[in-house]
This record gives C-alpha cells, sequence and structure tokens, in this order.
C-alpha cells in the first residue's frame, strides 16, 4: 500500500481522495501531464494545493493514483458477470473491455501506451491489468487461470492485437464515428480472433484443449459469436 492509499483510509478520506481522483481524470482526459501544473489542478478541484500534496505526495502520485483508479475500473468491466457460462463471459469479457475504452478513451490510452513517457511504475500498472485480462480469458476458456507458457503466449500476442485494434477504432471514433463499426461488431470480430487462437492452442498444448462451440444464440442476442467453432 503506498503513503496515499494509508491517508485514505478512513470513510471521509476516502470520499475526498475520491472525488480528487475523479477531477483529475477528468483534467487528464483533455488536458496533457505537462500541461497542468499543481496550481491547475488545485483550482480546478477546488481545494488548497496542499490537500493534494496529503493524499498523493506529487503530482505523479496523483497522476499513479488516476492511471491505477482506471485500471481497477477497467478489470472490473471486463472480468464482470463471473455467473456466466464461459463462452458468454469471454465475449462480455471483450465487449466490457471494448465499453471502457470507447467512454474512457484517454484513461485507455495512458494503460495500454504507459503513460507519461516510459514511465516505469505506469508500465508496470500497464503489465498488471494485461497479466489480469489474459487471467480472466483463461478461466473463461478454460476454467483456470494458470497456463502453459505457450498458452500464455498465445493469448499475450492475442490481447496484444486487441490493444492494437482498440486503439486505432478509438482513434477513428474521435475522426469519424459514423465509419467505423460499432462496439458489438468489433467485439464478435476480436471473438473470431480468440476463438481462432484457441484452437491453435489446442493443437500446440494436448492439455489445453479448444473449448466446444456452445449453441447460436438467438433472439436479440443473435450478434454474439460463439468462442470456438466454424463461423
Amino acid at each position: 500500500m503506498n503513503n496515499s492509499q494509508q491517508r485514505g483510509k478512513t470513510g471521509r478520506s476516502q470520499v475526498r481522495r475520491a472525488e480528487l481522483i475523479a477531477t483529475g481524470r477528468k483534467l487528464f482526459a483533455d488536458t496533457p501531464y505537462d500541461a497542468l501544473s499543481m496550481d491547475d489542478i488545485a483550482q480546478h478541484a477546488g481545494v488548497a494545493k496542499g490537500l493534494i500534496y496529503y493524499y498523493f505526495t506529487s503530482k505523479r502520485g496523483y497522476y499513479l493514483a488516476i492511471v491505477e483508479d482506471s485500471v481497477a475500473e477497467l478489470v472490473a468491466r471486463a472480468g464482470g458477470d463471473s455467473d456466466l457460462p464461459d463462452a458468454e463471459r469471454v465475449h462480455r469479457t471483450v465487449e466490457g473491455y471494448l465499453h471502457y475504452a470507447e467512454h474512457h478513451r484517454a484513461a485507455y490510452r495512458t494503460i495500454v501506451t504507459g503513460g507519461v513517457g516510459s514511465d516505469a511504475e505506469v508500465l508496470a500498472i500497464r503489465d498488471a491489468v494485461r497479466e489480469e485480462l489474459v487471467a480472466t480469458i483463461a478461466e473463461g476458456a478454460y476454467g483456470r487461470r494458470a497456463l502453459p507458457v505457450i498458452a500464455r503466449l498465445a493469448l499475450v500476442g492475442w490481447l496484444s492485437a486487441v490493444e492494437g485494434a482498440t486503439l486505432e477504432w478509438i482513434g477513428g471514433l474521435a475522426r469519424d464515428p459514423a465509419a467505423q463499426p460499432g462496439r458489438t461488431e468489433l467485439a464478435a470480430l476480436l471473438v473470431r480472433q480468440l476463438r481462432a487462437t484457441l484452437t491453435v492452442i489446442g493443437e500446440f498444448v494436448p492439455e489445453c484443449p479448444a473449448p466446444p462451440a456452445p449453441p447460436e444464440p438467438a433472439g436479440p442476442r443473435a450478434d454474439l459469436v460463439p468462442v470456438t467453432g466454424s463461423p
């Protein structure tokens, strides 16, 4: 636990700390890190600058707390609905991931690209969220989070492709939303790519066979694509 987290233990402190983080998320969503001074941040938050130092010790500590908060929300959204069947959970994980990226574009870019410059702590946070997402996908596909090395490498490769596609997608949404696929359509594409990855994993790692294809959904969720099986 870092110093800023220790200072936010009490209920009232947690509320104030959360309010400051919410303000910071809005500020850093629209303004580059280097363009914001602590005086600017305090003015927007409507508090004395010393209060921000009290909770976060520095501007960088404040920024890292904002990144950690964004990561926690991303992981929670992507890893929700744990009571769903495995295949449906995988699809919901991908769609939840895209939902977060669509509605928190600046925060998503920070998480995926490593933040300001090559900040080692932000890169460590990014690596941690990647590990959690790979484990979430593995649990949905195989019912367990730990994987043989080759299987894990394959899923990391798929997730890297997801990150690249998502960055391109949210950039396109900013330039010309009408030209971009919807979130559900992109999620279906990425799940199909995952399905192919799981098939390849099964060929290389017999103890990780591709999960059987679930029945094609019907009705209002007919757009969902099964995790395995033929297109």
